[in-house]
Order: structure tokens, then C-alpha cells, then sequence
């Protein structure tokens, strides 16, 4: 919705989770890529569903109203968590403004991409809010912790050369254009691998960024204990002896079944 800067209508929370996990659980790609069209990549939650769903029927010591609110806040949460837990991964490419919400979800992706003229902006306090959809667990993964407490208090703008410095964006590239040919050249790639070995990479990435370095290093040893392909080796092998694509196979759809009564 460029004519809403691209804004996260009610409908996006549902729609979002669902398309990731039907594309993980079904196999249909590799890579998901996200972006988006004109010149602002989100606004973030469109203030129309703020406005019913914080100002509607507050009632800060109706207890009912708090776990509702509650229940509202982590479905939110579920929908950029649905990025984290998909087995593939997710690249997204930000060009302009990356506001509020915008910023959690492409701090749950696996890498960020970003024009020169890109910033990102923790908008939740100039209206009265913490960021409680990610901004906080997420950012302090790949920003200094003193640096996260600025952008929150202030506001400001942390524009794609800041945010490369510090980590959070992987490349700057010149315009939308080249950004999305330079990711979409990555997502190949990337598209090019072993799919079962992405996944453990995923994976082992993932859990040793949340656990101790010892619990990881035995998270990943019983990983390849189980998951570990010879076939996939002697293939990746061969390939590279003889200079052509590896041939692999997909990730296994997920059966969906049906809870027991």
C-alpha cells in the first residue's frame, strides 16, 4: 500500500505469518526476499488500528481490558516471530523510511539490506508507547546496547550509513534498483546451497545467539548427529570437482496434523 506508505493494516498481522508458513511448510522457495514499493518501506501499524485497538475501550483497571491487550500484543509478536522460526531464510530490502513496527519486523530477519537514502526510526515514543512487537530483543542482538537505549529515548533517525557501520544493515546500495538486484543476486545464491545444511545453519545461529557457548556447541553436535546427509555431501563435493550446480533436494513439507482430542 505505497498510498499508505506501505503502513501494517489488520489484515498484514494475519496475512504475513501465513504466507511464510506456507511457503516454508509447503517447500515452494528457498529464500524469501521481502520489499516493497515507493518511497517509504513501512510507516509502520497503521494508526487506524492503534486508534481502535488502544483507544477504544481503555480502561486501565479493567483486568479483562489488560489481558485482552495482552493477548493483542503477543499476536503481533507472532507474526515477525513467524520470520525467526521458518526454516529458510529471510532477506528483507529497505529504501526510504523504516518506522515503528517497519523496524521489527526487518530486525527478525536474517539479513537487512538498505538504499543510501534509508533510515531506521523507533517512532513508538513519540507516541506515548514503549515498542513492544520485537524492537528491543531484536535490536539488542545486532546493535550496542547504548545505542538501542538512544534511538528509543530520542526518536531519531539512524540513517543506512550508521546503521551499516554498526552492523544492523549488511550492504548500502545506491538506489531501490541496485538493491534489489544486489539482494536478489544473494538470494540465488544462497538458493544455490543445500537446503537441509541452510537450515542447520539457521538453526545453530539462532540458538547460539539466545544460549551459552557450550549449550550450542552441543546443540549443534546432536544437529548433525541426526540431520547430517552423506548424499548431499558427496554431491556438494562433486559438484565443485567438476565445476557445475549441485543438484539437491528440498526441505520436506511439513504435514499439518490434527491435534489429538
Amino acid at each position: 500500500r505505497p498510498e499508505k506508505r506501505n503502513a501494517f493494516a489488520a489484515d498484514f498481522w494475519a496475512d504475513l505469518p501465513k504466507c511464510v508458513r506456507e511457503i516454508d511448510h509447503e517447500a515452494k522457495a528457498r529464500v524469501i526476499v521481502i520489499s516493497s514499493t515507493g518511497p517509504v518501506f513501512s510507516a509502520g501499524i497503521d494508526v487506524t488500528m492503534l486508534a481502535d485497538g488502544v483507544a477504544g475501550d481503555m480502561d486501565k483497571n479493567n483486568p479483562v481490558y489488560g489481558a485482552a491487550f495482552l493477548a493483542k500484543v503477543q499476536y503481533l509478536q507472532d507474526t515477525f516471530t513467524a520470520l525467526e522460526d521458518c526454516r529458510i531464510p529471510v532477506l528483507v530490502a529497505v529504501q526510504g523510511g523504516c518506522y515503528g513496527a517497519g523496524v521489527d519486523m526487518a530486525s527478525a530477519c536474517d539479513m537487512r539490506y538498505a538504499t543510501k537514502d534509508a533510515f531506521f526510526n523507533i517512532t513508538e515514543i513519540d507516541v506515548g508507547m514503549t515498542a513492544d512487537v520485537g524492537t528491543f530483543p531484536r535490536l539488542l542482538n545486532h546493535l550496542p546496547e547504548g545505542l538501542v537505549r538512544e534511538l528509543a529515548y530520542t526518536g531519531r533517525k539512524m540513517h543506512a550509513d550508521e546503521a551499516h557501520a554498526h552492523g544492523l544493515v549488511n550492504a548500502v546500495f545506491a538506489n531501490q534498483e541496485a538493491m534489489l538486484s544486489g539482494v536478489m543476486e544473494i538470494a540465488d545464491t544462497i538458493a544455490k546451497k543445500p537446503p537441509l545444511a541452510i537450515y542447520g545453519c539457521k538453526h545453530a545461529i539462532t540458538y547460539g545467539r539466545d544460549h551459552t557457548t557450550k549449550d550450542a556447541l552441543e546443540n549443534i553436535a546432536i544437529w548433525n548427529m541426526s540431520m547430517l546427509n552423506p548424499s548431499e555431501i558427496m554431491e556438494a563435493m562433486a559438484a565443485r570437482m567438476q565445476k557445475r550446480p549441485g543438484q539437491f533436494a528440498d526441505l520436506p513439507k511439513i504435514k499439518q496434523t490434527k491435534p489429538r482430542v
